[in-house]
């Protein structure tokens, strides 16, 4: 591999890897088909629960939220990563470079944001059933969104737009990251540590604990023959796959937060390729989440049935029946 500049005519241009045409054709191949499965999965799932009106409920809001955050991911996220780690060089410009490491930070910070008011709503469903309707409500759910995304903004753009990432470490970042063509997040040890601890690992630790709480709850009552009886299967079975969801996200990203935190306090020799290939790890997470509901939800089975076989623009088909109550 032959190292070459992005841009041969700058002095200030960052080397550029040129990958043999065979790798840099599957890497396009492979890559390319994550990210459209990834945006027309998500595409279907916020569809699907727009448009039939049996899918209109406070959890299903929150997965709508979900399915946005991981489909931004897809379209703002994954498509220019997918471009820069091939070319090896960022040709998008300083600009759109800002806004594509900031919709990263807020779109992942959305992501366990969303994941977590969902455990919220299945710890009210499972655990406190009586009280569910009265406490998890539209307007509820509705102000969980907004939280959601007003936090992640926040932080995702108020972290690169405001330099607090590399707050201590300017002149390092300067003189020996920066140049032309390179569009990377680079953290300072405070930074990597204190925006990880926030975003992944507290918010991660709360749901382990949430839903092991709601575990120990579902079994207790399906051991009691009163509450077997009258316990609601549908709410089990979407406690088990939202925790599902829940783990692979845990899964998914924990690897790259793990060196996200390591990495400043290594003197950065973790080589870039790893952190690639980790960041793309957690980005496959938002590929796997519509899987996921396909695999354990006939209503989105039902629902993709119909999207595709066109029955949707022939009749107002918004109040059929795609599960029993």
């Amino acid at each position: 591999m032959e190292p070459v500049l992005c841009y041969e005519s700058r002095n200030t241009s960052c080397q550029k890897i040129i990958y043999p045409l065979p790798i840099r054709i599957t890497l396009y191949v492979i890559l390319g088909i994550t990210v459209i499965v990834t945006v027309c999965g998500n595409l279907l799932v916020i569809l699907s629960i727009s448009y039939f009106k049996q899918l209109h409920t406070p959890t299903n809001y929150l997965i709508a939220s979900l399915a946005v955050s991981d489909l931004l991911l897809g379209l703002l996220v994954m498509f220019p990563s997918m471009i820069r780690c091939v070319e090896t060089c960022w040709y998008f410009g300083e600009v759109f470079c800002n806004i594509y490491m900031s919709s990263d930070v807020m779109l992942c910070t959305a992501s366990i944001l969303n994941l977590s008011f969902i455990s919220l709503d299945r710890h009210y469903a499972v655990c406190q059933p009586l009280l569910y309707r009265r406490k998890i409500t539209v307007n509820v759910v509705l102000v969980m969104i907004l939280l959601t995304w007003s936090i992640s903004a926040l932080i995702g753009f108020g972290m690169i737009f405001l330099k607090v990432n590399i707050l201590g470490i300017e002149e390092f970042y300067y003189n020996h990251i920066a140049c032309e063509g390179r569009c990377v997040l680079f953290q300072s040890g405070l930074s990597s540590t204190v925006s990880s601890v926030l975003s992944f690992y507290i918010p991660g630790i709360i749901m382990l604990g949430v839903y092991l709480k709601i575990f120990l709850v579902a079994q207790k009552q399906l051991r009691s023959i009163h509450n077997a009886k009258t316990l609601n299967k549908s709410q089990t079975k979407a406690t088990k796959t939202l925790a599902i969801i829940m783990g692979a996200f845990l899964s998914f990203w924990t690897p790259f937060f793990v060196c996200n935190i390591i990495d400043p306090f290594v003197s950065y020799t973790i080589p870039s390729t790893v952190f690639e290939t980790l960041v793309w790890v957690g980005y496959m997470n938002s590929t796997v989440n519509p899987l996921i509901y396909a695999f354990f939800y006939s209503w989105f089975r039902k629902a993709f049935q119909l999207f595709f076989s066109g029955s949707i623009f022939l009749a107002d088909i918004s109040d059929t029946t795609l599960f029993a109550e």
